[in-house]
């Protein structure tokens, strides 16, 4: 009797756990990743017109704004680029940024830049063909920003010097900036934005 109960427990847990391990691809609260977004995208379908330009203009504008700020530049040329803007990492979780956790980690303990450039143009059968480019950059200091070992740790003069100099401008060293590439999830995040202001 044992040997039964047994073998019948061990056949259900094994059901049980196939179950849960294989869910059928018809189940319905299976979740799945959304599809991305093509890149460009087609919006303001119909025959292109100066309205429907400047309605697509005006709806990237908003939907980059609330990441980057926006270079002056004229609205005619079909080009928007974003001045750079440092990456949020995760001690920063409120500010809008990369949905990428990989990125956002990195960004955690790296100083990463991120700019977007905007093309619009006409489509061959109508609409504005809207493709949205985010480039990041990684910063290259010639050492730690914070420091604390250096020359300055066992000085032989006094600890207070006295003598006074005139003030002259200190020369900031220029800041490095490394090009990584594109952002691919960040483009998607923008990409649907623009859609979803399309078409409300």
């Amino acid at each position: 009797m044992r040997r039964l109960v047994s073998t019948g427990c061990a056949a259900a847990v094994g059901l049980f756990a196939g179950c849960a391990a294989i869910p059928p691809l018809e189940n319905p609260v299976l979740v799945r990743p959304d599809a991305d977004v093509e890149n460009p995208i087609l919006v303001a379908p119909g025959a292109p017109t100066p309205a429907g330009y400047a309605e697509v203009v005006e709806r990237t504008l908003d939907a980059l704004d609330d990441y980057f700020d926006i270079k002056p530049g004229s609205r005619l040329s079909g080009i928007i680029e974003t001045l750079p803007r440092t990456a949020p990492g995760f001690e920063q979780f409120w500010k809008p940024g990369t949905p990428d956790n990989r990125e956002r980690l990195w960004a955690t303990f790296q100083s990463i830049r991120h700019y977007a450039i905007v093309r619009i143009e006409a489509g061959e059968r109508g609409g504005f063909r809207v493709y949205v480019e985010v480039y990041k950059e990684l910063e290259d200091l010639p050492r730690p920003a914070a420091a604390a070992t250096g020359g300055a740790i066992f000085r032989e003069e006094a600890t207070v010097d006295r003598r006074v100099e005139a003030a002259t401008p200190v020369a900031v060293p220029e800041r490095n900036w490394i090009p990584k590439g594109r952002d691919p999830a960040f483009e998607q995040v923008i990409l649907r934005k623009i859609q979803r202001a399309m078409y409300r």
